[in-house]
């Protein structure tokens, strides 16, 4: 039950957007037991962001929701290869990209909790 949640500073046009989708899809398998038939994704760009009091460079937030325990070692794995997705499709260097993660214990689906 993963959910990646990813805000950037510039626009995602809709071909690029499909590849984020496709490749986040394929990372997620980094998290032992996770995989893209439970995957959401969310992509929010043109936000308004600034790091280092600066919103001249090209930046992101990715928040990773997962259901269940903290897994340290696989989200360090994950880390690197949403860095290299966002490098590869938006040209977001690394140093300008946080990847936050939230495990969580309550998960609701189709009107029930995990």
């Amino acid at each position: 039950m993963p959910f990646i949640d990813t805000k950037v500073n510039i626009a995602i046009p809709e071909e690029k957007e499909a590849e984020l989708k496709t490749r986040l899809g394929e990372a997620i398998r980094l998290i032992p037991g996770k995989s893209e038939q439970w995957l959401m994704t969310s992509f929010e760009d043109n936000c308004h962001m600034y790091f280092r009091g600066d919103a001249s460079k090209p930046l992101a937030f990715v928040n990773v929701k997962i259901y269940g325990s903290e897994q340290p070692e696989a989200f360090d794995s994950l880390t690197g290869e949403i860095t290299r997705i966002l490098n590869d499709v938006l040209s977001i260097e690394a140093g300008n990209i946080y990847v936050a993660y939230e495990p969580v214990s309550s998960w609701g689906w189709n009107g029930h909790n995990f």
